[in-house]
């Protein structure tokens, strides 16, 4: 079920953002341009549908429920309280709630939940009731849940959980630039991606430490002229964002058929964007390397 699910993704989405859209629109045309209209409507519906609930003749007028629900025809003022609820439940029909607006919010974040980051961000510009639905707060939390990590859930952002869907996602893209950058070898690039201060460090895998900005950039010299560009697969990323701090840990393989190395990069946040600060590169150990290393 979860793979044929995932294999029909792009259908789900276009089928429920189809949907929504349309109960929007519905419930934008049935909206009454004036309120008098409304009152007078439901009004002449409502003495309408009471003339019809009436029986069509009737002697004994009699003023109880009993009379009511044996059949019996309803006096003046049971057929005021029927006029009186019909007037309201046809209000209430053309006050202007959409169905959308008449779902309980669970239902609503659950199947927001099936859309992806661009789709949710497409819904919430149709217009303000779809707004409001992709803006909430738990649907922005069930699509952090599904497209980075459970980890968080503990975590209250100060700004909500689009806010910090959003930079998640935005130190995910500057991680990956890094990797691009040791796939091209483009030094230039990597310098432009570190930030330039006396207390950056970088650890490769040979477990060498550098520090200092001019350090580390000629650490990565080296690197690009002895190695070929790298194409690394990373996989199990984990991130957390602060306000100017993040910081990125993973697996990454260079061939999948060998061992991997556990990766960690911290970022900071200077001048509008992402700096690298610390990369520390190590060597994945196998069980029985642990235990010679605790041996020794």
């Amino acid at each position: 079920l979860s793979i044929a699910l995932q294999s029909h993704q792009p259908l789900i989405t276009a089928i429920i953002i189809t949907l929504l859209s349309l109960l929007a629109v519905r419930s934008f045309f049935k909206r009454p341009h004036h309120k008098s209209n409304v009152t007078g409507t439901a009004t002449s519906s409502a003495k309408k549908q009471a003339r019809e609930a009436r029986p069509p003749s009737s002697c004994n007028h009699t003023s109880n429920s009993a009379a009511l629900l044996n059949g019996g025809a309803a006096g003046p003022a049971e057929e005021d309280m029927v006029m009186a609820d019909v007037s309201k439940a046809v209000a209430e029909m053309q006050s202007g709630a959409s169905m959308m607006e008449q779902l309980v919010p669970e239902i609503t974040t659950h199947a927001l939940s099936y859309l992806d980051y661009p789709s949710l961000c497409r819904l919430s510009m149709t217009n303000s009731l779809m707004r409001k639905a992709a803006n909430d707060d738990n649907a922005w939390k069930a699509l952090y849940h599904k497209d980075f990590t459970l980890e968080q859930d503990t975590v209250t952002p100060v700004n909500g959980w689009k806010a910090y869907y959003a930079a998640t996602r935005a130190i995910m893209n500057v991680n990956t630039e890094f990797f691009n950058i040791i796939k091209d070898r483009s030094l230039s690039a990597m310098s432009r991606f570190w930030l330039n201060a006396d207390y950056v460090k970088c650890i490769h895998a040979s477990g060498v430490l550098f520090s200092g900005f001019n350090a580390v950039i000629q650490s990565w010299q080296h690197a690009f002229n002895w190695e070929q560009g790298v194409d690394f697969q990373v996989r199990d990323v984990r991130a957390r964002v602060l306000t100017n701090m993040a910081w990125i840990t993973m697996k990454t393989y260079v061939d999948m058929d060998n061992g991997a190395f556990n990766m960690t990069n911290i970022f900071e946040f200077h001048h509008g964007r992402w700096y690298l600060v610390d990369h520390h590169c190590s060597e994945m150990l196998a069980d029985g390397d642990i235990g010679q290393q605790i041996v020794h």
